[in-house]
């Protein structure tokens, strides 16, 4: 049987860069930054080995053999504890765990903010809508076409703004989802394909034990179907506009499975024309519901 050099290459590549990424953070740190002293005789650029080994609870030889690219073998423990010695921010930690090939047991949250600048590109898509979604379907920002596109955005709870948990318990996004039943089989087949890389993470759990107290939902995980997320054409009965045909596309803003920007553009010009007079009806419903809390306020 012949192996592939380009196949083999990969790993000695990744243990290369995984070395070249240790010692680029122990050499970065004081020893004054982790509560060591500093010593006279220090001629090695920021922490010793040891000193990495001592704050990591690792052996010296072995986290030397991983500053060699050795071929050993790293858990998520370890790779844990060596980002909290080397004061790792959030990217530098997944950037540990990617090379490692572990899953973090602890990530931080690294999708994008609703920044305004973000905001401001989702409100110039208009009239088509959109919105930022992290890869948990959770809805981060949305422009006023995508508002009242499913459901009355605006009204819901910041926790309940979630595509999964929408599609099984909000009843103006499940009349307006054109073929139901296949579109949330499908859904939670990418939701399954999605959070195996997330198993071991807080919030990818959280959603998934809230959506198991659903009957419907629990159905549809036991299939164990998997489908990987892809652009579809979207068949939506909206209650202000009517029929719309809209071409849904995800643009990614963070490696696959993080955060996305998904727009719905109309396949037809009808669909255009409704899209048009939806962004001017959730304008116009969200100046009257500004000036009544401004009413409300005075």
């Amino acid at each position: 049987m012949t192996i592939s050099t380009e196949h083999t290459a990969v790993p000695d590549i990744r243990r290369r860069e995984l070395a070249e990424f240790l010692r680029s953070r122990r050499e970065r740190i004081t020893p004054e930054q982790v509560g060591l002293p500093h010593g006279r005789r220090r001629r090695t650029p920021g922490l010793r080995r040891e000193e990495v080994a001592q704050l990591a609870a690792v052996g010296v030889t072995w986290y030397t053999w991983l500053e060699q690219a050795r071929d050993i073998q790293v858990s998520a423990q370890v790779l844990d504890a060596l980002a909290r010695a080397l004061l790792m921010d959030p990217s530098e930690r997944a950037h540990l765990f990617a090379l490692g090939g572990a899953v973090d047991p602890a990530p931080g949250e690294l999708s994008p903010t609703a920044t305004p600048a973000l905001q401001a590109m989702l409100d110039h898509l208009e009239p088509f809508p959109a919105c930022l979604q992290n890869g948990r379907y959770d809805i981060l920002a949305y422009n006023r076409a995508f508002s009242r596109l499913m459901c009355d955005m605006d009204s819901l709870p910041r926790e309940d703004r979630n595509c999964m948990w929408l599609a099984f318990t909000n009843d103006q996004w499940r009349a307006a989802t054109g073929d139901l039943e296949d579109s949330i089989r499908v859904m939670v087949a990418k939701f399954r394909a999605a959070i195996a890389e997330h198993l071991a993470e807080p919030a990818w759990r959280s959603l998934h034990d809230r959506l198991m107290e659903l009957p419907e939902f629990r159905d549809l995980w036991d299939r164990h179907e998997v489908v990987a997320v892809s652009d579809s054409t979207k068949h939506i009965d909206n209650p202000h506009v009517g029929y719309l045909k809209l071409l849904n596309t995800s643009l990614w803003l963070a490696p696959q499975a993080g955060a996305r920007l998904v727009t719905y553009v109309p396949e037809d010009d009808q669909t255009r024309a409704r899209l048009e007079r939806l962004t001017l009806i959730s304008g116009r419903q969200h100046a009257d519901l500004t000036h009544a809390d401004l009413a409300s306020a005075a």
